[in-house]
Parts: structure tokens; sequence; C-alpha cells
């Protein structure tokens, strides 16, 4: 039996970070995950994205991987199997979650305990803030321009927490610096910094 409040979780570790609110695409096609993504989908159960600190996502014998120990619970929202033995999923990122004592099944799929982490408050941007909730509008205006639709909607941009993250997940930072920003618990802190980041490059003023 499990400890109260802890979950066995699938992991799929990527070489990326997922916010919650984000949109994840993924191309499947080992049959570990393919397996898993099965299994998510007969269950209607979420799997866990957790970035790699080290290693790849591809199974290496002699690989040595280290994983993040907050990642975020992803659920699957459309399916496209055009390909036999691929599979093109859309997911949805949803609750963080902390995890600890990871293993490795004999097949190479991740297992690990987990915790889910508190979701942040709703609070809104503050005023002197504004110049960054409008530059995300515009990027946001931009990308679609391009053909591209970066984020899912409703768009929340009276929730500091979704336009922190919706600016997480299109700035040039590093992936070590997405992880930290997407751990932080406090919505204004993470709105902060990114409103700091963005001055600092002159895209708001």
């Amino acid at each position: 039996m499990g400890r109260p409040g802890v979950t066995e979780l699938p992991l799929f570790p990527l070489q990326t970070v997922l916010f919650p609110g984000g949109l994840l695409g993924l191309k499947v096609f080992e049959a570990r995950y393919l397996d898993l993504m099965s299994d998510c989908l007969r269950s209607g159960q979420p799997f866990g994205v957790v970035a790699l600190r080290r290693g790849t996502e591809a199974r290496v014998s002699d690989d040595t991987v280290d994983l993040e120990t907050v990642g975020t619970l992803a659920e699957i929202m459309e399916v496209d199997s055009a390909q036999p033995g691929i599979l093109q999923l859309r997911c949805r990122g949803t609750h963080r979650f902390e995890l600890t004592a990871p293993r490795q099944q004999a097949d190479g799929l991740w297992l690990a305990q987990t915790r889910t982490l508190p979701d942040d408050d709703k609070v809104a941007p503050p005023d002197d803030m504004q110049e960054t909730v409008r530059g995300l509008v515009t990027a946001i205006a931009s990308l679609k321009g391009q053909g591209t639709e970066p984020f899912l909607e409703p768009h929340e941009f009276g929730d500091a927490g979704w336009v922190a993250n919706r600016w997480c997940e299109i700035l040039p930072i590093s992936l070590p610096a997405k992880q930290k920003l997407m751990e932080l618990p406090d919505a204004l802190v993470r709105l902060e910094l990114v409103d700091d980041f963005l001055r600092s490059k002159g895209v708001v003023s």
C-alpha cells in the first residue's frame, strides 16, 4: 500500500518543460510509449511529463538518465494514428507533481512515486505588469499570423499564472531556467521574473 496522497505514475521524460495549461505535441513510436498511451486512452488516466537533467529520450543501454524532481501531469486530447506504429498526440498539461524513487522497468518505461502539488492561486496580473500582458496578446497575434497556434483556448489574460506560463513556454531561455520557473509555487513571483526578463530585453517598457 502506498503512502497517503502518493501515487505511482508512469513517466514520459522529455527534453522540454511542460507547464500547467500548456499544449504538448508528441510523436510516439517506441513500443513502451505506444503501450503507455494505449493504457492512458483506455483508462482515461494521465501520465507524467518530466524534464531530463541528463540523458536522452531514446533508450540507450549505457546512457545515464537523471530526471527533474517536479513534473506536470498530461492528459491526452487528440490522437492520430494515420501511420502504422506511430501515434501523433496533442496533450494538455494539468497539475504539477513532485516525484521520488524513479525506477525503470525492463521495457524501459519510467515509473515514480508522485505527489500532486498545489495549483497556482488565481490572481490578476498587477497594474505595473499590464505591458507584459499586452505583450503576450501581441505575441499570440504574431504567431497566429505565421500559422502557429501555440496555446490552448480560452486565453486567460486575467490570470497571472496563465500569462506567466505562456510566456515561459515561448521565451528563449534555457531548459533549467524554465524548470525553475515552472516549479515556483507563487504565480506572481513567476510573472515578476518574466516581466523583469522582458524589460531587460526591451520587449516591454
